[in-house]
């Protein structure tokens, strides 16, 4: 964990983009809140193949109206070098100076990637036609990627990531924190040095948590998972047990050197707002 404490800490949201009028609504709320924590920026997801791709932009420019630095996610699935220069040009002329870079999923039908394979790939692309005008991010995978062979094979994708110009990368979530530090330590050997920043998802919701960690291949810790079941239908239980969960989880990665913390806000404040509480760490 050495090389992570040589970097200065960053904290970071993310969002989704609404679908409903409530939903833009209940965001506008929830990043007006969040906005008063002061993060160093906040990404804004993208759908496979475009799926999202107005909504996005419409959030890029909801957040960069709010005084927010916005990095918006790019997917390499589905897209061609014609809708990415597209895109890159766009947000360029929308202020945004980052840019966090992804394959992506290949949605259900879709019978080819794209233009890009791998989202090493698409980072050289980006780096190739922009050079150093955007500051990019890579997922990283502490507890590997569901699709890769084997932990190994994991680490030297992540690597070629980085090679091909990464400046930093924020984890998918989990919560065993020593697939993190084992996961920091690996890279540390292979002499990787950038920023590893552990994304958070607070525990609000069992079945929505589950669903998604199925969908990821994010690990809920078999005693996490039976807790939560014994809680039943108890949400105020739920939440504050996943509350505590979260709290301690962030403590040991900050103790342990991690450069800052990303969270998976699901477009909602309370959860976060509660971390950061908890955390002490300063507002705005």
């Amino acid at each position: 964990m050495e090389s992570q404490r040589a970097f200065g800490r960053s904290f970071s949201f993310e969002f989704f983009p609404p679908k409903t009028p409530d939903g833009v609504t209940n965001l506008a709320q929830a990043r007006a809140r969040l906005a008063a924590l002061g993060p160093d920026f906040v990404s804004v997801t993208f759908g496979a193949g475009g799926s999202t791709r107005e909504g996005t932009l419409e959030t890029v420019r909801a957040c960069r109206a709010d005084g927010l630095v916005v990095a918006p996610h790019l997917s390499c699935i589905g897209s061609t070098r014609e809708n990415i220069d597209e895109l890159l040009t766009t947000y360029h002329a929308e202020g945004v100076t980052r840019i966090v870079a992804l394959r992506g999923d290949l949605p259900s039908g879709m019978g080819r990637a794209g233009e890009f394979r791998y989202a090493n790939e698409l980072v050289a692309y980006i780096r190739e036609t922009t050079g150093d005008r955007f500051t990019l991010e890579v997922a990283a995978y502490p507890e590997f990627h569901p699709q890769a062979p084997s932990a190994q094979a994991d680490l030297e994708n992540f690597q070629r990531k980085v090679e091909a110009g990464a400046n930093g990368a924020i984890t998918q979530y989990f919560y065993n924190p020593d697939a993190y530090l084992r996961f920091v330590d690996s890279c540390e050997r292979l002499g990787l040095a950038l920023p590893i920043v552990p994304g958070v998802m607070p525990i609000t919701n069992h079945s929505q948590l589950a669903r998604f960690s199925d969908m990821c291949g994010a690990e809920i810790p078999r005693w996490i998972r039976k807790r939560l079941e014994g809680f039943g239908d108890d949400r105020d239980a739920i939440r504050a047990f996943g509350h505590d969960v979260t709290v301690e989880l962030c403590q040991r990665l900050l103790e342990a050197g991690a450069p800052g913390l990303h969270v998976y806000t699901m477009n909602r404040a309370e959860p976060t707002l509660a971390l950061w509480d908890a955390l002490g760490l300063s507002r705005a």
